[in-house]
């Protein structure tokens, strides 16, 4: 048996065979799913309405980075088409940007909202049991409401977005995003409305990487092994502050910073590694 870095043990080829039996368990099977890389080109960024005068002065702007905020997942079946799901998914991102103005020497640090909206079409198979479970607070299955089939769970796995550029623009650049408003829910993290009259509109790029899957909930017969047992002991201390500072060892380069060879050489020596 392999041991893994959390002490566990696991089987490999030689054992696989030792199987002591099959159980059943639930799991959540992933039926279909996809990756995308988003390049989302001039996205208009909204601001609050503090920042409505800020923004009409500002004679440029510099994106210093985006974050995901909340994505909201519609899902629906496609007709004709038995078992297969279009997903619906509403990004709004929170985008913070360098804003210059005449006034002052150096840039205003100022955050907005940005949307984005995607659609995919994945398998999900087709089901029609519903699972209610003791003691749980979670919402009930989504149900489609014409056939009153248990629709798959959509989800959405985002890594952090890259924010690439930002413009003022006193026109839409052709092709952009139009938001008819900035929901509520994302509204009252910033604490008031957003400004929706401004001159100066600010676009921003951003490049965001996602995973789309439609899961279900099923019962998933497999073969088991023996049980997890942690083989690495948990090691109880009982050493004060003085002896804990002593294995501490000397930082000799917070002192004497590394030059550019042996920088060179520690990184090699990482990638061969």
């Amino acid at each position: 048996m392999d041991k893994n870095s959390a002490g566990g043990t696991f089987p490999t080829e030689a054992n696989l065979g030792n199987i002591k039996e099959a159980v059943c368990i639930d799991a959540m099977r992933v039926y279909d799913s996809c990756s995308a890389k988003e390049y989302l080109e001039d996205r208009r960024v909204y601001f609050t309405p503090d920042k409505h005068e800020l923004i009409e002065q500002a004679t440029n702007v510099r994106i210093r980075g985006a974050e995901v905020i909340k994505v909201f997942i519609h899902l629906e079946p496609v007709p004709f088409n038995q078992g297969f799901y279009a997903v619906d998914l509403n990004f709004f991102l929170d985008v913070c940007l360098d804003v210059f103005t005449p006034q002052t020497p150096c840039p205003t640090i100022v955050h907005g909202v940005c949307t984005a909206n995607k659609r995919v079409i994945l398998f999900g198979s087709d089901g029609n049991v519903k699972t209610f479970v003791s003691g749980s607070n979670s919402e009930e299955p989504d149900i489609e409401m014409s056939t009153g089939k248990v629709l798959p769970k959509a989800v959405c796995m985002v890594s952090e977005p890259i924010g690439l550029s930002a413009k003022i623009c006193d026109r839409p650049p052709q092709g952009s995003d139009i938001c008819g408003r900035i929901p509520d829910s994302i509204a009252s993290l910033y604490g008031t409305d957003f400004d929706y009259g401004s001159t100066h509109a600010v676009y921003a790029t951003i490049g965001l990487f996602t995973i789309v899957q439609l899961v279900r909930t099923i019962p998933m017969l497999v073969p088991t092994y023996e049980f997890c047992v942690p083989e690495k002991e948990c090691p109880t201390t009982s050493d004060g502050p003085r002896e804990m500072f002593r294995r501490i060892e000397f930082p000799t380069d917070d002192f004497f910073p590394p030059d550019i060879s042996e920088s060179t050489s520690r990184s090699e020596e990482n990638i061969n590694s």
